[in-house]
């Protein structure tokens, strides 16, 4: 029965039901008189049954017409609900644009305490190295390491990058000096905007030249070659906390480098900041501060 009844039809006959009058229901679904009264009449053919009467004041239901539009209303009252639910879904999901590696080896495992702070809040993590086009998707936030200079975004720093080098425990038992670098190899990430060289000057020494080691690119997977004893690693804070915190890595030296870059948080230069963008900005500072106080104490263990 419903593949021969056309929904704008049932559409217009409840509208003027409802408000009484083919004006005002042309009012609401933004179309002419003459469009609402033409609906009226194809679905009344349709239907084969009349549901109004012409009278001179206008339109009036007929009786079949009262059961039929009360029926109808309920009907589109339960779509509107429907509806509905899939506007609350987008409301109450939070879309974040990551690295995978921040993503992977920082953002995850605290994920757990967003969740328990927002019970409500569905996140959905975009993971990828592409920056998000932030006016025309549904990304609500982008956290990207960089210089904070992003066409269309607002920028603000959340963590300046340092740099240092990391390694397993067994290769930094051999490295008494900076100049043991020498007898190491050096674990490369090959997309990396980062180099050595801010370290060394940092440190206060010439640069050294290391034995040929694994060259990656993808900045986890060095992670995890410097983990399984490989070599050394030029890592940095949110990569490199929680294998520091559990042992799995080592700072060997104790000198870090501004590296010139930064973990920011992104968002739309142009739209309207929503409260669930603001929580988690809120929350994701509370961590990096969490992160910040560990290296801290890891400083003052060494």
């Amino acid at each position: 029965m419903l593949n021969r009844v056309h929904l704008n039809g049932l559409r217009a006959v409840e509208t003027v039901a409802r408000l009484g009058s083919l004006a005002a229901a042309a009012g609401e679904l933004n179309v002419s008189v003459s469009a609402v009264s033409q609906q009226i009449n194809r679905t009344e053919k349709q239907l084969g049954q009349a549901l109004f009467e012409r009278t001179a004041s206008g339109l009036v239901l007929t009786e079949f017409g009262v059961v039929f539009s009360a029926r109808l209303g309920a009907g589109f009252r339960e779509l509107t609900q429907a509806v509905a639910l899939a506007d609350e879904a987008n409301q109450c999901t939070l879309v974040v644009s990551v690295a995978p590696a921040f993503a992977s080896k920082w953002l995850l495992p605290r994920l757990s305490r967003h969740f328990d702070r927002h019970p409500n809040v569905l996140l959905r993590i975009d993971a990828s190295v592409r920056l998000a086009d932030l006016e025309r998707s549904d990304i609500d936030i982008a956290i990207r390491l960089g210089d904070g200079k992003w066409p269309g975004g607002r920028a603000e720093l959340l963590l300046a990058q340092e740099v240092f080098p990391v390694c397993a425990p067994s290769i930094a038992s051999k490295l008494h000096t900076i100049g043991d670098l020498a007898q190491t190899c050096a674990i490369t990430d090959g997309r990396a905007m980062i180099t050595w060289d801010s370290w060394f000057a940092a440190a206060g020494v010439d640069p050294v030249t290391f034995r040929k080691g694994a060259r990656f690119t993808d900045p986890m997977l060095c992670l995890e070659s410097a983990i399984a004893g490989h070599g050394v690693m030029l890592g940095w804070q949110l990569l490199a906390a929680d294998a520091l915190a559990d042992g799995r890595l080592v700072a060997p030296f104790g000198v870090r480098a501004q590296s010139g870059l930064g973990y920011w948080l992104v968002t739309s230069a142009t739209k309207a900041e929503s409260r669930k963008v603001r929580d988690f900005k809120i929350w994701v500072r509370e961590e990096i501060a969490a992160t910040v106080a560990l290296f801290q104490s890891l400083d003052s263990a060494a």
